[in-house]
């Protein structure tokens, strides 16, 4: 399809209308619904994740980068239409200065049950991580350390929210990223830790609890695969979680300090216990 000239009106940028209220992006982005990719890194994962493309929106001086990003195939097969900056603003509903937008169908949910998956040799599990941006950083972490897929509980946020997307520079489209159920063989907590402990994995509660071990006592060596059971700041992990893992791991912190933020907290442990990510043969990190 050719470059085409953008209008707000036009009906297939509809999902791209309103970025900035939230009760419609819950509808737009939700289930069954699209993932919006903004600015180049973003784009560029979302394309190397092999989602499909729906629409493309572009201002005039990134067009030629961005049609050589998408490849000769995906500009002729979905809609690149460009905008100079206030017509994508205006669009978009707030000041955007990244210069690109798409859309992409979401993808189907992966089945936790592809955690079993020898491949797949760590992961991290998330009890109660409601905020966006944390779960963002979260993904970027555990894609830039190694980490081999997400297990969020029912009530954690949706890592292909917009802003979750765009916290992580892409990074949460290329993750493995299943969810626990609220009843069934994978429900949270009980059932899903037994699950993952009976594959192979070792639950580890990050917790600052003083009966929890240091950090730098743990090793976890193959063929045991760590699972890093994380809860959101403030609470922490419920009581539930914590007497379903096996271990309870802590970061010690200065006096004074109660606690880390949760992906914080998460790059240290991934940082700590999994492999060096350019050497995956070799043992965890010696810290």
């Amino acid at each position: 399809m050719p470059v085409e000239r953008a209008d707000a009106t036009d009906p297939r940028l509809a999902d791209l209308v309103g970025l900035n209220d939230p009760s419609r992006r819950r509808r737009v982005e939700g289930p069954g619904g699209v993932v919006v990719a903004e600015g180049r890194w973003v784009l560029e994962h979302a394309l190397a994740a092999g989602l499909h493309l729906r629409v493309v929106l572009v201002e005039g001086r990134l067009l030629d980068a961005t049609t050589a990003l998408l490849g000769a195939e995906r500009a002729a097969a979905a809609p690149v239409l460009v905008a100079d900056r206030a017509l994508v603003e205006r669009i978009a509903g707030f000041h955007f200065h990244r210069g690109v937008l798409a859309t992409f169908d979401r993808p189907p949910p992966l089945d936790p049950d592809a955690l079993f998956d020898p491949a797949i040799t760590s992961v991290a599990v998330l009890e109660g991580v409601n905020d966006h941006e944390n779960l963002g950083a979260l993904c970027r972490h555990a894609r830039a350390l190694g980490l081999g897929a997400l297990l969020l509980d029912p009530t954690s946020a949706d890592h292909l929210y917009r802003r979750a997307i765009r916290v992580s520079m892409g990074h949460a489209l290329r993750l493995p990223v299943a969810r626990a159920t609220v009843d069934g063989p994978w429900a949270w907590p009980g059932p899903a830790l037994a699950r993952l402990a009976g594959a192979g994995y070792t639950t580890l509660a990050l917790t600052p609890g003083p009966d929890a071990e240091p950090i730098a006592a743990v090793a976890v060596a193959p063929p045991t695969r760590p699972a890093f059971v994380l809860g959101a700041e403030g609470p922490g992990l419920s009581s539930d979680a914590l007497a379903a893992t096996a271990r309870r791991v802590r970061i010690p912190l200065a006096p004074g300090a109660d606690s880390l933020n949760v992906a914080t907290a998460a790059a240290l442990a991934f940082h700590r216990l999994l492999p060096d990510p350019d050497d995956t043969a070799g043992p965890p990190r010696d810290r």
